[in-house]
């Protein structure tokens, strides 16, 4: 019985120093990764700007790093896109903390001030981003860029407190989507240091967020009173339960 037990506990210590050395490992490799993209893109980002996004771009990029290409191919099987969609994740990772923070009440004010946190994370590098735009315009990027433009909208929403699950989810999304969009495209060419005419243009664009809110408002206030048209007519195809 005894000897049961030991080879239980044995057994136990084994799975449970194996699981630690496993996350140990998975945390080390992330690190690895994480360290080499980051230095991959620092060097890229001026690079880029000059040559574009491509594989002589990354190659020129990682060896003024000091990784090898084999190294830098591991983190970035997809070459230069990985790197793009990188420099977006840590983009929206910086936004994420300033949006947060921010202290305005109203909703146009919110989304105004995380457009703008969102962009001046690229402030200095408004040639490099203006090509990797130009990069994920062509077949093999596109998938990615919407999900990137998709990426940084769900971003800004849940990060000025959006907590919608129904319709409104993927609505407010697909309209930010189109406004942050159509402003990068004034900001990468916006050569003032205060941006004036990016944040002129997204005052402007704003009201389509706006006017989908004072919609929704109306829409949600004329349908208070009225029955609930789903409720019924699930009643009516399944027939209305006794009491």
């Amino acid at each position: 019985m005894h000897a049961r037990r030991n080879r239980r506990v044995t057994r136990a210590l084994t799975v449970l120093i194996y699981t630690v050395m496993s996350q140990m490992d998975t945390k080390a490799a992330t690190s690895r990764a994480d360290a080499v993209r980051d230095g991959v893109l620092e060097a890229a980002l001026d690079e880029a700007a000059f040559e574009g996004w491509n594989a002589r771009t990354l190659a020129r990029a990682s060896a003024a790093a000091g990784y090898s290409d084999g190294e830098v191919q591991l983190y970035c099987p997809d070459g230069v896109l990985d790197l793009i969609e990188w420099w977006s994740v840590q983009c929206d990772d910086g936004a994420r903390e300033t949006i947060q923070a921010s202290k305005a009440n109203r909703i146009r004010d919110k989304v105004t001030g995380a457009v703008l946190a969102r962009l001046e994370q690229m402030d200095g590098y408004e040639d490099a981003a203006s090509r990797a735009r130009g990069r994920l315009l062509l077949p093999d990027g596109l998938d990615r860029g919407r999900k990137l433009t998709w990426a940084t909208s769900d971003m800004i929403w849940r990060a000025i407190g959006d907590r919608s699950t129904d319709y409104n989810f993927y609505t407010k999304r697909t309209i930010l989507s189109g406004v942050f969009t159509s402003t990068f495209m004034v900001w990468v060419d916006d050569t003032d240091p205060d941006k004036a005419k990016t944040r002129a243009f997204l005052d402007k664009r704003i009201e389509n967020v706006m006017q989908f809110e004072k919609v929704k408002g109306q829409v949600t206030k004329f349908t208070a009173g009225l029955p609930d048209v789903t409720g019924l007519a699930s009643k009516l195809r399944y027939g209305f339960s006794r009491r």
